[in-house]
């Protein structure tokens, strides 16, 4: 059978790295096994749906490459794909399980059942409980369908029976069994005639002949619910292999890394920022600080998987090769900000200048800075070694497009002294007439004035920058001032010299 996987998000508002880590998990296996790979929209839970999200899943998804073959926004054979619009579907799915025996009606009212969760502590809906309580196992079956037929609020309730073990093979865990006495009756069909994600996901799963679930391990417990699902509908052919992935772990202490420590630890925790209706709910993205996809997608591959060996930066391709579900660890991964930091670094440095240039193009363009395309991927052929994020080459490298700000005066102070001011004004009239200004020329001609004048490199070449940059840590002196022309680099010069 053809591999068929499907990533299912809820949208309840931005979508956690974590989910894109089980996005790009599904995508990598689909690809590697010439699968379909399928965006599905589980949003049957409309009291916590948020405008808005879906549409940041779709963009999220496509920022980092991956492309659904099927799915909202992208088409597909078995839609509707967004789980509101197959409402009829569930339900009727919901009245054949009552029918085959596995599920009953409940006419419990929400003030019933707080009643009895006031008066028992661990009231819990299950085989234990069911007998004393307002449903379809109770009732003679008359009084059900009148109360039906009359319009009267009822839940659609899985029947668990006790006195099983329930076993799950994991992929990733192997062997994990549950006992059928520890589980409760789950609603399946709300009153409102909205199904749960249990039934939902079940009944989902199976007409678009999904073939592998891997999911985080916080829905393991569910998966006891599910087996039961397909059993009572009669579908154990065809019950899709189970894979629950490890957590992603906050980069100290213990617990899963959470929306909320992105600005605790100063690091974002979602693919693209998000505004919410308040500060505390509004998040920067790795889009936003200045990640690559590329680089995202290599930092999130290795939380939790790895093929084995020292690679450590794959390609697309080479992550698509290597991808196992078996290599996928069963243990949380440690979410390590200063990894994914490394990553971007060296996607930079590898990325050509064109391409970095256009990615530098907007940002700059939000500083004011409006430079031609030549200059721009000349700036970040000189930059990229020294940056970590995108926005660093207009930051950091803030001097390729405007004046110097400040200079590192610690450095002046010990070089700006004696004769060099006045070597260095002679210098400056000089660089103003050389008769080539490109980099080699410029630094044959500067150096054998050094030398000329029986001084160091040391002496004249730190200066230079300086003026150029302010920085000792910009980029190569000559090849700045090339980038800069002939006119802006005496500009500086003199600047520097004015100062003083």
């Amino acid at each position: 059978m053809a591999v068929r996987v499907r990533f299912a998000p809820s949208p309840t508002g931005a979508l956690h790295i974590g989910g894109v880590r089980t996005a790009l998990y599904n995508y990598l296996f689909a690809r590697q096994q010439g699968g379909t790979f399928i965006l599905r929209i589980e949003d049957t839970d409309q009291g916590r749906y948020v405008p808005g999200a879906e549409d940041y899943i779709i963009e999220a998804l496509k920022w980092v490459g991956l492309v659904p073959d099927e799915g909202v926004g992208f088409g597909g054979n078995d839609g509707p794909y967004r789980q509101s619009d197959r409402k009829e579907i569930y339900q009727k799915y919901a009245h054949d399980l009552v029918a085959r025996g596995h599920a009953y009606y409940a006419f419990d009212t929400p003030i019933e059942l707080e009643e009895r969760r006031q008066a028992e502590e661990h009231f819990t809906y299950n085989h234990l409980t069911r007998d004393g309580l307002n449903n379809g196992l109770v009732l003679e079956h008359a009084v059900v369908q009148q109360r039906i037929s009359q319009g009267d609020p009822f839940v659609v309730r899985l029947k668990v029976m006790p006195g099983r073990s329930i076993i799950i093979q994991d992929l990733i865990r192997g062997e994990v069994v549950f006992e059928s006495s520890e589980l409760d009756d789950k609603v399946l069909l709300k009153a409102d005639g909205m199904p749960t994600y249990h039934l939902a996901n079940i009944v989902d799963d199976h007409l678009m002949r999904i073939t592998h679930v891997i999911r985080g391990e916080e829905w393991l417990p569910s998966t006891a619910h599910h087996v039961l699902l397909y059993e009572g509908f009669g579908w154990q052919d065809t019950m899709p292999k189970f894979s629950h992935l490890p957590l992603i772990m906050k980069p100290v202490g213990n617990g899963k890394l959470s929306k909320r420590d992105g600005a605790k630890f100063g690091m974002p925790v979602f693919p693209l920022s998000w505004k919410g209706e308040t500060e505390d709910d509004s998040f920067e993205g790795f889009r936003e600080a200045g990640f690559l996809p590329e680089a995202v997608v290599n930092f999130l591959a290795l939380l939790g998987w790895h093929p084995g060996g020292d690679q450590e930066i794959f390609s697309r391709e080479e992550l698509i090769k290597s991808f196992s579900i078996e290599h996928i660890g069963k243990s949380g991964a440690r979410f390590d900000y200063e990894k994914a930091k490394s990553f971007n670094q060296k996607y930079i440095h590898a990325k050509d200048n064109v391409s970095l240039a256009s990615m530098v193009r907007p940002i700059a363009a939000a500083k004011g800075y409006q430079v031609s395309d030549e200059y721009l991927s000349k700036a970040v052929g000189l930059m990229k070694e020294r940056v970590t994020f995108l926005q660093d080459f207009v930051e950091t490298g803030y001097y390729l497009f405007e004046p110097v700000k400040t200079y590192d005066e610690e450095t002046l102070q010990k070089r700006w002294n004696g004769d060099i001011p006045s070597v260095f004004a002679e210098l400056t009239r000089k660089v103003a007439t050389f008769e080539h200004f490109n980099a080699p020329a410029l630094e044959e001609s500067v150096k054998l004035f050094i030398q000329e004048k029986q001084l160091k490199p040391g002496d004249i070449l730190p200066l230079l920058r300086i003026a150029l940059a302010g920085t000792m840590k910009g980029p190569a002196v000559f090849e700045m001032a090339e980038l800069l022309g002939r006119e802006e680099t005496v500009t500086r010069l003199k600047a520097l010299q004015s100062g003083r």
